[in-house]
């Protein structure tokens, strides 16, 4: 365990050489990104957190959800791994929102970006169970009133390529500390809070490596989106939903690798 400013932060740590790092998403745990960390971890350093919150770690009392903090606990992170060269970012969902932030602050930080599905931008819509999430009482009973059927029919909806196997591993790994982390998390979100941040992104992608992972049958976040982060290189994967990393695991890990490998070069 990492103590990130009063997070106790559990950390996926392998393989030796450049350093990776890769930034879960909602209702997720580092656990996700472990078939594309087989795939590099021969040839790069990956770390894999679970977020504050989420999976093993646990959030500080006074966690503040602003993209100001998010980036500062990413940078905090990154410190008490003992990083000191330009890292390579992979994100997914909200951990877009941690690492994204923190690519724009400490932009001499980063290496290469790679993003899958995730939201960086004023303009995105609320889903409805965003809507849900959002509104005091209401998010708090839908959560108590998910069961494992439930929550295997939502999983389905944004991926359909994901096994029962799966999904019930993403169940059986949620913590009621996860459910308020996530009610917390997106109450605090504002949409307008990107204003900004997004255009610098944008400017930040066009100067390094970087490429868009995206898969087009998710029902949370439009295919447009995908072009919105100003990255050099867009792949689009037409019939995979939210979770690309573990519906084509071995198809993007390839991809991830290779990629990597031209940024040597």
């Amino acid at each position: 365990m990492l103590n990130v400013d009063g997070n106790q932060v559990h950390l996926v740590d392998k393989g030796i050489g450049p350093p990776v790092l890769f930034l879960h998403g909602n209702p997720d745990t580092s656990d996700v990104w472990s078939g594309l960390i087989e795939h590099i971890q021969s040839e790069h350093r990956c770390l894999a957190p679970d977020l504050p919150g989420y999976g093993r770690s646990i959030a500080a009392q006074n966690f503040n959800c602003s993209l100001e903090h998010l980036a500062g606990f990413v940078d905090g992170l990154v410190l008490q791994a003992g990083l000191t060269e330009p890292l390579h970012l992979v994100v997914h969902d909200i951990g877009g929102q941690f690492g994204l932030a923190w690519a724009v602050k400490w932009p001499e930080k980063v290496r290469s970006l790679t993003i899958f599905n995730t939201a960086f931008s004023p303009d995105y819509p609320w889903t409805t169970l965003h809507k849900i999430w959002r509104t005091p009482l209401i998010g708090e009973l839908a959560q108590r009133l998910t069961s494992r059927r439930a929550f295997t029919r939502e999983m389905k909806k944004g991926a359909s390529r994901l096994t029962t196997a799966q999904i019930d591993q993403i169940y059986d790994r949620i913590t009621p500390a996860m459910k308020k982390m996530a009610l917390r998390f997106f109450r605090a979100s504002e949409l307008s809070h990107f204003q900004g941040w997004d255009t610098q992104l944008r400017d930040l992608a066009s100067r390094i490596p970087s490429q868009v992972l995206w898969s087009d049958d998710d029902p949370y976040i439009a295919p447009a989106f995908a072009d919105r982060f100003g990255a050099q290189v867009v792949r689009r994967y037409p019939g995979y939903g939210h979770w690309l990393a573990l519906e084509a695991t071995d198809l993007v890990g390839r991809e991830l690798k290779a990629f990597l490998a031209r940024t040597r070069s």
